[in-house]
């Protein structure tokens, strides 16, 4: 279930470290790795031959490609959180940071778990970072750790 999140001060009052909200989890199944693999153009054995992975790779299987991670934070958050600071739009700003610490096997699944960062007004809405830590179930180290930027659009200018 999602948290709602209403005011800038609410959001405010969460910034620091605290978990503000986590997704449910994901199954990352080969199908979706070879998606993306198609999508993106990144073919590379260690994401798309099963069995080439299974005799050379680390992990004894493919593992997903740290960009597929990335791209479903998008996924993550809309489970996790809802902004509804009276928003025309929400905007994808970019990346301050963001590292892959752990592979992801195939058949592994994913959360994420959000907090904020920083967060404030600015011409035309209000800026979100987010910290954002994915985690495999039952692994030790995140998968990804990201600081994500949002802008949340309130006027016809940004």
């Amino acid at each position: 279930m999602s948290r709602i999140i209403t005011s800038l001060d609410e959001l405010q009052s969460l910034a620091g470290g605290k978990v503000a909200a986590s997704s449910g989890w994901i199954a990352i199944e080969q199908g979706l790795i070879d998606s993306f693999a198609s999508v993106s153009g990144d073919r590379q054995w260690i994401h798309v031959d099963a069995e080439r992975a299974r005799g050379e790779s680390p992990w004894g299987t493919t593992i997903a490609h740290g960009f597929l991670t990335l791209s479903l934070l998008s996924r993550m958050a809309s489970e996790a959180v809802s902004l509804q600071l009276g928003q025309r739009a929400t905007i994808n700003y970019g990346l301050n940071k963001v590292r892959f610490p752990a592979a992801v096997p195939v058949g592994s699944r994913l959360r994420g778990h959000f907090a904020v960062a920083g967060c404030g007004a600015r011409p035309g809405g209000i800026e979100v970072v987010w910290r954002v830590t994915v985690e495999a179930e039952g692994q030790g180290k995140p998968v990804c750790v990201a600081e994500w930027v949002l802008l949340l659009v309130s006027t016809s200018t940004i």
